[in-house]
């Protein structure tokens, strides 16, 4: 899980094979500190999006290097070859690019540090993706056909999304997932905190929806248990997450999103949400410090009624993962300790550390570059794992030790335990998602290895699923006794 496979410089490719295009998602190193497995809840829905606008004359491939199947395929020779590039894999991005153009290939780069490093990426592509690929991709291949492929397509985010295809999900090794059924409802946030890539100069998004209907048609039509929305803040509109709710009930099945604490502000919403099927949520709190908050621009409500809110989430049988940026101007060295131990009063059942990182384009590095606070531009190190800034209250070696050793504070047994739901019923399936989720790095390599990831999971996620429904029939009949169903599954995404 550190190391790409090999790109043998001597390998010889097959022929050119005309109308194929091959749509790869590069290796990245893993962070040991974290969990192996959120790296295999659901497939990366950019590559399948465009997939599914690709002509039917064209063959069309999806090839996912983090799934250990070895490197991407050669023979026959993709006519064309569309890589995302992220920040933390733009080298090995580029390092695929030039085996394949070497060989007679055109190739696509597009992603988020095309469009924020764009003089970076040019020179190791053909042509470069700015911006929504689902408007350019079928652009680009009728240009691959034609022979007069550009060195550059441009597209913005305001186009009519509920015009964009559903995935094309058919392309997807579907037993190297948790779910396969990924899901994007909405786009854009109304937060625009100075770190966040949304924030990237030339980045505009606006908030669009798509039709509820939309959406449970998607999810009913992969016929899986579980779905994962990805989008930014799901609860960013909430008249449109009641509406997406309601359409989404009769499917009986569960789902996870990610959320802003600020959406249990109605507390109808929440209960809306669990007898929709809603079982996880992941919700950037960042920081416990409002003065942080403030400073990064995100409109969030005080930190001291932060437990008031997640009490209600675990009333209504929602989990929750708790996501924390470490580093921020006002955090000195107790912010570790601080942050764990109020994640083990509340009783979170997931967390996720950042380090804060100042992508490039953003606010924030804009404003660590004026200050002559960045320690480099050696992007692989971009990860959130590691410090590459000046703290003010610390240095970035503390920095790095504090941020692995919450990981390790929060992913011991004694962590694990107190932080158990009070119901005791809700103990076992828990701790069942704690140790399989948290604690089997060496077990999930070989899951991900031999393709095992969604057969061993599929039962459990069953069992959520069964559990939950129970529960929601309490919860609609406030008379009838209702358990937290205790997910054996990862809280949110």
């Amino acid at each position: 899980m550190a190391r790409p496979p090999l790109l043998d410089p001597a390998s010889c490719a097959g022929p050119l094979q005309r109308r194929y295009a091959l749509l790869i998602n590069p290796f990245y190193p893993k962070d040991p500190n974290a969990s192996f497995g959120k790296h295999m809840l659901t497939p990366t829905l950019a590559l399948t999006s465009f997939a599914a606008t690709t002509p039917e004359d064209w063959d069309v491939r999806y090839w996912d290097e983090n799934l250990l199947d070895g490197r991407p395929p050669f023979r026959p020779m993709p006519e064309l070859v569309g890589i995302t590039v992220h920040l933390t894999f733009a080298r090995r991005a580029f390092e695929l690019a030039h085996w394949y153009r070497s060989r007679g290939s055109k190739v696509i780069l597009g992603g988020l540090h095309v469009l924020s490093c764009p003089e970076e990426c040019a020179p190791h592509a053909d042509a470069l993706a700015v911006g929504d690929g689902v408007q350019l991709w079928p652009r680009i291949l009728a240009d691959v056909e034609s022979r007069r492929l550009q060195s550059k397509y441009v597209a913005t985010y305001e186009n009519n999304y509920r015009e964009d295809p559903a995935p094309r999900r058919s392309i997807l090794p579907r037993q190297s997932f948790l779910t396969t059924t990924s899901l994007i409802a909405t786009r854009g946030c109304h937060n625009r905190c100075g770190f966040c890539y949304l924030a990237t100069d030339g980045l505009r998004m606006p908030y669009r929806m798509r039709d509820p209907s939309q959406i449970a048609a998607e999810f009913e039509a992969d016929d899986q248990p579980y779905g994962v929305f990805i989008d930014n803040n799901l609860g960013s509109n909430r008249e449109y997450l009641s509406r997406l709710c309601h359409a989404l009930r009769p499917l009986n099945k569960i789902w996870s999103a990610a959320v802003s604490i600020d959406v249990t502000d109605d507390p109808g919403l929440i209960r809306t949400m669990a007898l929709a099927g809603c079982t996880g949520v992941f919700v950037g709190f960042e920081s416990l410090t409002d003065e942080n908050l403030a400073d990064a621009r995100k409109k969030t409500p005080k930190t001291a009624d932060y437990a008031r809110r997640v009490r209600m989430l675990h009333e209504n049988g929602i989990q929750v993962n708790g996501s924390f940026v470490l580093g921020f101007d006002h955090d000195t060295k107790d912010v570790f300790a601080r942050t764990a131990e109020w994640i083990e009063e509340n009783r979170l059942e997931c967390s996720t550390f950042h380090i804060l990182t100042p992508y490039p384009a953003t606010p924030l590095f804009k404003q660590m570059e004026a200050a002559g606070r960045l320690l480099h531009r050696d992007w692989t190190l971009y990860d959130t794992a590691h410090a590459v800034f000046r703290p003010k209250h610390m240095s970035p070696e503390e920095l790095e030790q504090g941020y692995a050793w919450v990981y390790e504070r929060l992913f011991s047994h004694a962590s694990i335990w107190r932080r158990r739901p009070e119901d005791w019923r809700a103990a076992a399936p828990y701790l069942a998602m704690s140790y399989l989720y948290k604690r089997s790095n060496r077990f999930w390599h070989l899951l991900i290895k031999h393709d095992l990831v969604h057969g061993v999971w599929r039962p459990l996620v069953e069992l959520t699923r069964l559990r939950h429904l129970r529960f929601r029939k309490g919860l609609a009949d406030p008379e009838a006794e209702s358990t937290p169903p205790g997910n054996v599954m990862p809280a949110g995404v």
